[in-house]
């Protein structure tokens, strides 16, 4: 259907219709009624390259994440998926920025965040992080449309989240734990990294749902804000709790553990489950020193960002409040090819 059919069925001219389809112009509520009943009706899309050539400019969004090599160079995986998304989307009239800051720099978070506000964004993509919370509100505001990925913060009432289910993250987390460990009789750590993260709250929450299930104890150790998990630090967790069956890493880290691990105990008697396929995890996953990894496929989660955003601001579909990512599990024999 064109839109010459629509204004013929309407009874209105083709110029009536343009500006029901792109919301500009003043327009009787009658007839828009009519008009966009007829466009329901026969599922009409407009043409997303003649939106823009109305438009004469590009539209244009903004995604903001952690710089690429922060977490264990995990935002890497994030940066290529935005990028793929951007591509398939440039030819059709949308430019993506990507901007990086340090997600342990609140100021630097503001100045970013200052800066894609400033440019009038058709649209927002976030990895809603603890520093960038607070600047949700002034996006709200403005109208601008936003999509979260990788985890979410279920109150900032975003348009799109893809991330995993975390709680469902944990519990999984809870059963390979049990499955590489056997009977488990003795106390099991939860290394809690950047516990001020909501996914990482509620990931733990499904870990330890778990535990408390199948009747195993933990030791909960909670970083926050610091950066990267030290050596120093999991050495004391090591000599305060010599006696672990477990150890469950909540985020790409695990490697830091593993390694630790590895160095202090040469015959290895502790469980590892981590997250993240990120090249150390994938390393010492392959050399045994891990047991198993959950992936929550940041390179799927940064392209379906991008579309998202564009089917909703360019195509003005409705898109899915929730895309759920799968809860992918890595053991050595099935580690992907680099």
């Amino acid at each position: 259907m064109t839109i010459r059919e629509i204004a013929e069925l309407a009874g209105v001219s083709i110029g009536t219709v343009d500006r029901v389809i792109y919301r500009r112009g003043r327009v009787s509520a009658e007839t828009r009624d009519k008009i966009e009943g007829i466009i329901e009706k026969y599922q009409f899309t407009p043409n997303p390259i003649a939106r823009r050539l109305k438009r004469n400019r590009a539209y244009r969004f903004y995604a903001l994440i952690p710089r690429r090599y922060q977490d264990s160079a995990y935002w890497e995986q994030a940066l290529r998926g935005l990028d793929w998304g951007a591509d398939g989307v440039r030819p059709l009239g949308v430019e993506t920025e990507v901007l990086e800051y340090d997600r342990y720099n609140p100021g630097e978070a503001r100045n970013v965040v200052t800066h894609a506000l400033a440019q009038e964004p058709d649209g927002m993509i976030f990895a809603p992080i603890v520093a960038i919370k607070q600047f949700i509100p002034l996006v709200r505001e403005r109208g601008i449309p936003y999509v979260f990925f990788d985890s979410d913060f279920p109150e900032m009432e975003p348009l799109c989240t893809i991330s995993q289910d975390p709680i469902r993250g944990g519990y999984l987390a809870g059963r390979l734990m049990h499955l590489f460990a056997g009977k488990i009789t003795r106390p099991v750590a939860v290394l809690d990294v950047h516990n001020e993260d909501y996914h990482i709250i509620r990931r733990r929450a499904g870990f330890l749902q778990y535990a408390e299930e199948y009747g195993f104890s933990t030791v909960v150790k909670e970083y926050s804000g610091g950066g990267e998990l030290s050596e120093g630090e999991i050495t004391l967790l090591l000599r305060e709790n010599p006696d672990l069956d477990g150890i469950f890493v909540t985020n790409s880290l695990t490697h830091l553990v593993a390694q630790t691990v590895k160095n202090i105990r040469k015959t290895r008697n502790v469980v590892i489950i981590g997250y993240d396929l990120i090249p150390g995890n994938q390393e010492l996953l392959q050399a045994g020193a891990i047991d198993a990894l959950i992936s929550q496929r940041p390179v799927n989660q940064g392209r379906e960002a991008v579309l998202n955003l564009y089917r909703h601001v360019v195509l003005d579909e409705k898109i899915e409040p929730k895309v759920e990512i799968p809860l992918d599990i890595y053991v050595k024999e099935n580690i992907p090819p680099s």
